[in-house]
């Protein structure tokens, strides 16, 4: 069974974590991170906290001394990351970033370091959709940040290899100048829409694109066991000629060329900053929602810089940067209570619908079965 929890309005950040069961105690065992800085410095590339650096300030030095981050999957109008990178440039400005393919999928950022093990140009870190994050654990070096004790349970494997740092609901944006709301799913079948209706990026590669495919398969009477009613409720809007085989970008939206778009809430969101006729609905009824996840290479390059990143990341200041984005970040429910939430920020998210579906391990992989077999045939 998909689970599903019931929610108001003012807990909706707060409630979204709680939905992520994801099951992490199956990820057992862990990786054995390699290499180390030499001599009597640090040992970053196996260092699990920044008590293993000594002082924060320590970490701090280390990095600074390595010089360099690098970051791969990172769109600076994907959850803010150009500010949220903007931001660390400005805080360590001694640490050069290099930027990497923004636009790959997260299956590709595994190939990346993979293919370049061993390279000064391998990620450091990674940013990932779950299913993909559960699968590679092999990779990942095990790392808990300072404020790991306000990261919910249910966002983070329980050894830091990988952890939840912010989420949102599948949505769809939608040219309100060109088109009326969507209500319903059906709605997006009827004639106003053809040649319209896009999501972002291939679904057996891209955890948003997986995600409106589970989010047509509830909002379609399904559950998350089986995806089929969502590959059957692509396949016709294929056959009515309403989808559109086109990733959205920032471009494509401000053209006009992808007019309709399913994608997570803060990505909709970003895009009415250069189309201002754009507006987001989450559907009535049952919601999907999902969180992306932060790890580190356990064979970066720049270990004590890829550490350094994760502790700004869940810091008050990173985490309210991704909120800035439209994205709900993992340690909302802490930063709440502590005040050191960005209130008119949290105020102005999205309402979230009342009851939310998050697929198992065991759904993520037994989807991404079924889409890899069905998938490009229901399209054509």
């Amino acid at each position: 069974m998909a689970i599903i929890i019931r929610r108001t309005r003012l807990g909706a950040g707060i409630a979204l974590a709680a939905t992520a069961a994801l099951l992490l105690t199956s990820c057992s065992g862990g990786s054995t991170p390699g290499g180390s800085d030499g001599g009597d410095a640090p040992k970053s590339a196996t260092a699990t906290s920044v008590k293993d650096f000594g002082s924060f300030a320590d970490l701090e030095a280390a990095a600074k001394k390595e010089g360099q981050l690098n970051v791969i999957a990172l769109p600076h109008d994907w959850a803010n990351y150009g500010a949220i990178l903007d931001a660390f440039k400005k805080k360590y400005p001694e640490i050069t970033i290099n930027e990497q393919s923004p636009d790959v999928s997260s299956a590709d950022e595994i190939t990346a370091a993979k293919t370049n093990k061993g390279l000064d140009t391998a990620p450091d870190v990674f940013d990932l959709g779950l299913a993909v994050a559960l699968s590679s654990t092999d990779v990942f070096a095990p790392y808990k940040v300072q404020t790991w004790d306000d990261i919910p349970a249910e966002l983070k494997e329980s050894t830091g290899l990988f952890v939840g740092d912010y989420g949102g609901y599948m949505s769809i944006g939608y040219d309100s100048s060109k088109f009326p709301e969507p209500k319903s799913l059906d709605d997006l079948k009827g004639a106003k829409f053809k040649g319209s209706v896009a999501i972002n990026g291939d679904p057996t590669q891209a955890g948003a694109a997986f995600a409106a495919i589970g989010l047509a398969t509830v909002q379609s009477d399904g559950t998350l066991d089986d995806f089929q009613p969502g590959i059957d409720y692509f396949a016709e809007l294929q056959k009515a000629g309403n989808f559109l085989k086109v990733d959205p970008t920032p471009a494509t939206v401000a053209s006009g060329e992808t007019p309709v778009v399913f994608d997570w809430d803060y990505l909709n969101t970003a895009y009415s900053k250069d189309v201002k006729s754009w507006k987001v609905t989450v559907l009535p009824g049952t919601g999907y929602a999902g969180y992306y996840n932060q790890a580190i290479n356990k064979d970066a390059t720049h270990p004590a810089a890829a550490r350094l990143w994760q502790e700004f990341l869940y810091s008050d200041e990173g985490q309210n940067l991704y909120l800035a984005g439209g994205a709900r970040p993992a340690r909302m429910e802490a930063m709440t209570k502590a005040g050191t939430i960005d209130e008119k920020l949290a105020s102005a998210l999205p309402k979230a619908p009342e009851k939310t579906v998050v697929p198992t391990e065991k759904q993520s992989t037994d989807a991404g079965t079924l889409l890899g077999e069905k998938w490009a045939a229901a399209i054509q």
